[in-house]
């Protein structure tokens, strides 16, 4: 599989685009200029206890607190006070011999341990959100290529979708040996086969993060962001970065410089894969096809190559999707049919997910079969497919009514990108209001008004329903027009094929100038 990151940069906005085999399966939007972002570190104060929650609302800086519960203190709390209050007053701090304190209960209640304007260090874990704050973290992680830094803890953990038994043993004698005091380490898949010098440069360069935590710490006041995680590229980069990318695509002279020094940093020797390619009339994203797969992957409605088609619905709760065949059933071969539908709408709803960056619970109601077998074939196709999606995320078999629920991790919102335009008459319903519904509403203010006006008025309408107004209906052959001009008085209809079908006009005829209500 070959991987390819497209970044391009107009003013302040980058957008960045990672491809598989040229298709698009993630976007995103780098607003590493601002703050608040998953993975920062700051400085907060407790502004308001929830007993009743069994949380604290914490003060950051945001114009919403900040969320955290008792949940996300971390077993080594204590430890972290205690370590925020040293770094802040002490100069020259060393880490190294600081020592750890004692476990909080994990059953605890937090006015047990906070009080209000109590200072906390804390790690966003969720972005803002609509009106919520950001969730917040005691548990503080500090993310490297190959391993993960855990401060205040000494375990050694190796991820377990690392396969062979004898590489997680070889991986965890390595950093066990390496391993600083005070430092937890886990040990990510990305790490299998990499030598002891990878893994211990790896490691130095989050040594040097937490140094400058320690020295911003130093009689630094809340709020006050400590650290900032990497932009969206580079942190792309750290957690993607494999043999299988063969190019890095930028427009931006700044953006390439920043990204081959990093490159550099983490796998020196491949800085070659970054390319500087200037705009030849047109965006980097045209050049790459990546607006057309923008354009064709967004919407309530994405087809499949078979003819089927994914319809995709968000509710306030959750997510639902709902497979159609297009109409391709043909007699005996229904059950097949269903079978290769379901297993491409399983595969593309994999890579809606990843690039809508959809989180929460996701509903799938795909096209029923009569085979069990069949029904464990889609429950694992779509297992495979989403194996390459780095958010936490699970997957229930189908259910008694043919229902497939999933679960996935939400970081910060979905990404939304209109591809289409609301109706003006509808306003996205559907449904307009009735003809007769809305000619009774023209008669009353025509009774009203033909009094008013002695023959001075006109009434603009929509072309269609000037001729429904004034066709001749009835054994008289008399039009709805001239019954209201009988019962009310005189007046004009003329027609105005830039109004809508359910808007009207009243004009004085004398001033020409439209009536208000």
């Amino acid at each position: 599989m070959e991987k390819e990151l497209i970044i391009q940069t107009a003013g302040n906005a980058v957008e960045i685009a990672l491809t598989e085999d040229k298709k698009l399966v993630e976007l995103h939007y780098d607003n590493s200029g601002g703050n608040y972002n998953v993975g920062d570190l700051y400085l907060g104060t407790a502004r308001k206890v929830a007993a009743g929650l069994n949380a604290v609302f914490v003060d950051i800086g945001h114009e919403k607190d900040a969320f955290l519960h008792y949940s996300d203190l971390s077993p080594m709390f204590n430890s972290v006070r205690k370590f925020t209050d040293q770094a802040s007053s002490i100069t020259n701090f060393e880490y190294a011999k600081f020592k750890l304190q004692p476990e909080i209960v994990k059953t605890g209640k937090i006015n047990e341990v906070l009080k209000t304007k109590d200072k906390i260090l804390v790690q966003i874990v969720k972005e803002p959100i609509s009106t919520k704050g950001p969730r917040i973290t005691c548990e503080i992680s500090l993310p490297g290529r190959f391993i993960v830094l855990i401060p205040f803890s000494n375990v050694v953990n190796v991820s377990k979708k690392l396969g062979s038994k004898e590489e997680r043993q070889r991986l965890k004698s390595i950093i066990t040996n390496i391993r600083p005091e005070n430092f937890g380490i886990i040990v990510r898949t990305a790490a299998e086969g990499k030598t002891t010098a990878e893994l211990h440069r790896d490691m130095t360069n989050l040594l040097e993060a937490w140094k400058n935590i320690q020295t911003n710490l130093y009689q630094s006041k809340p709020p006050l962001k400590i650290l900032s995680e990497q932009n969206k590229t580079t942190s792309l980069l750290r957690d993607l970065l494999n043999d299988d990318f063969n190019k890095i695509v930028t427009n931006n002279a700044e953006v390439h410089k920043e990204t081959v020094q990093y490159i550099t940093k983490i796998a020196p020797g491949r800085e070659s894969i970054v390319q500087l390619q200037q705009a030849n009339g047109k965006p980097l994203f045209d050049q790459y096809g990546i607006s057309k797969q923008v354009k064709s992957s967004f919407g309530k409605t994405v087809m499949l190559n078979n003819g089927g088609y994914l319809v995709i619905e968000h509710t306030e709760a959750l997510h639902v999707v709902d497979v159609n065949s297009g109409g391709k059933f043909s007699g005996s071969d229904q059950e097949k049919t269903a079978l290769n539908t379901n297993m491409e709408a399983a595969k593309e709803l994999a890579r809606q997910l990843r690039l809508r960056d959809i989180g929460g619970i996701v509903v799938v109601d795909f096209i029923d079969m009569r085979s069990a077998d069949n029904r464990r074939l889609i429950s694992k196709t779509m297992q495979d497919a989403m194996e390459g999606d780095r958010a936490r995320h699970t997957i229930l078999p189908i259910s008694k009514f043919g229902l497939l629920q999933i679960t996935r991790q939400r970081l910060r919102p979905a990404i939304k990108i209109a591809t289409g335009e609301q109706c003006p008459s509808c306003s996205g319903t559907g449904k307009i209001r009735s003809t007769q519904v809305l000619v009774d509403d023209i008669e009353k203010h025509v009774k009203y008004l033909t009094r008013q006006m002695k023959g001075n008025l006109e009434l603009q309408v929509h072309p269609i329903v000037a001729s429904h107004l004034t066709k001749t209906t009835g054994f008289f052959k008399k039009s709805t027009y001239k019954t209201w001009k009988k019962n009310y008085g005189q007046f004009a209809i003329t027609e105005d094929k830039d109004l809508g079908f359910v808007e009207y006009k009243f004009i004085d005829k004398e001033t020409q100038e439209e009536i208000k209500f």
